[in-house]
């Protein structure tokens, strides 16, 4: 099979992170993979073996109106020029700017990976500026209306289908982990780990992520060991920490492209968001064998922290809770996953997306 994926760039995120895994996956399965970018950014290695190529070779897109229209119009002579070459039996893109540019660019075969619970983006600014929210709500609902979609949650599927109201063909297939790769990059020696144990989250400033919510937790949790934020550092974070008093007790790290000699070595990692998609770090660090504890937001924590696992889900916006649940959670021996991540495994996901590409024949 021949199948192209479409990203805005290859610029950190987690999005982006899950299409390349879902790259090279597919390509050690024996198919072929053109690897799609709007803007030549590149931050991850691309694995060897994919073909890639790029829309926009200098600076950033427009993401205006012309801008995307532009843009649309030279995705749609390169996606053509691959397709004489090799007939493409499905192309996925995926993030909202991205996939409004395939809609415009009219490519046949296409599947829109929606990777977030997007009415808890929507709420979030119905509270600041409830007409940008409306405007928001329908520019979503024409985006994906009638759609193929595939949601990388049940809880994204449900969002989009009772929050949203879009009536659309929906797939729900989970993003993919090679459990085998995860552990051989952790055991990658990695020279600025905390000689000390620590506590660990992953994840980019921004409000989403809540930092704010995490600071307030780590304030009351009274641990005397250091908290390793695993994030680019910036002027807003370094002064939700300084006035918590917490400049001694928290690291910011920066990003790091292997994050999991950081997370195996933790004693626990955290995930207080408001809202997620698939909480991809909740799987790699259960995969690593560490601690977790997270927020059951919408949506996917409570599809990876099931069974026996469910009691490290704490209620949103609760630091006191948060903060209980982490010295619980550090009191308890280390997850041993049996069966719990099968669903997430690679081959198990590879192949519902091999089922995809076969339905367009």
């Amino acid at each position: 099979m021949n199948y192209a994926l479409i990203v805005t760039n290859l610029a950190g995120g987690g999005a982006e992170r899950a299409m390349l895994n879902l790259a090279a996956l597919l390509t050690e399965r024996g198919h072929h993979i053109d690897l799609i970018l709007l803007e030549n950014i590149v931050e991850h290695s691309v694995p060897n073996g994919i073909a890639l190529h790029v829309v926009t070779p200098v600076g950033r897109t427009g993401h205006g109106w012309l801008g995307k229209r532009l843009t649309a119009l030279r995705l749609a002579r390169l996606w053509r020029g691959i397709n004489r070459r090799r007939t493409l039996d499905l192309s996925i893109s995926t993030l909202p700017y991205c996939d409004e540019v395939v809609r415009l660019a009219r490519l046949p075969r296409v599947r829109y990976r929606v990777a977030n619970t997007l009415s808890a983006e929507i709420d979030r600014l119905a509270r600041l500026t409830p007409t940008k929210a409306q405007r928001r709500r329908t520019r979503y609902r024409n985006l994906y209306d009638r759609q193929r979609l595939i949601a990388v949650s049940s809880g994204v599927a449900a969002d989009l289908r009772e929050r949203l109201d879009i009536d659309a063909n929906i797939a729900v297939v989970y993003n993919p982990f090679d459990f085998e790769r995860i552990r051989g990059l952790s055991a990658e020696p990695e020279p600025d780990l905390p000689a000390r144990p620590y506590v660990i989250h992953v994840g980019r400033f921004s409000p989403q992520k809540r930092h704010d919510l995490l600071l307030d937790a780590w304030k009351l949790v009274g641990l005397d060991m250091p908290l390793i934020l695993l994030c680019e550092p910036d002027g807003g974070l370094e002064r939700m920490i300084a006035e918590r008093g917490l400049t001694e007790r928290v690291t910011v790290a920066g990003f790091h492209a292997n994050p999991f000699p950081w997370i195996a070595r933790a004693e626990l990692l955290v995930l207080c968001s408001d809202h997620e998609g698939m909480p991809n770090v909740l799987v790699e660090a259960l995969a690593c064998g560490t601690r977790v504890v997270s927020t059951d937001c919408p949506s996917g924590p409570r599809e990876v922290l099931t069974g026996d696992l469910a009691r490290w889900l704490v209620p949103m916006s609760d630091p006191l809770a948060l903060a209980a649940t982490m010295r619980d959670a550090l009191q308890a021996p280390p997850p041993c996953i049996t069966h719990e991540l099968d669903a997430f495994e690679a081959s198990t996901v590879v192949g519902l997306y091999e089922s995809l590409a076969k339905k367009e024949h």
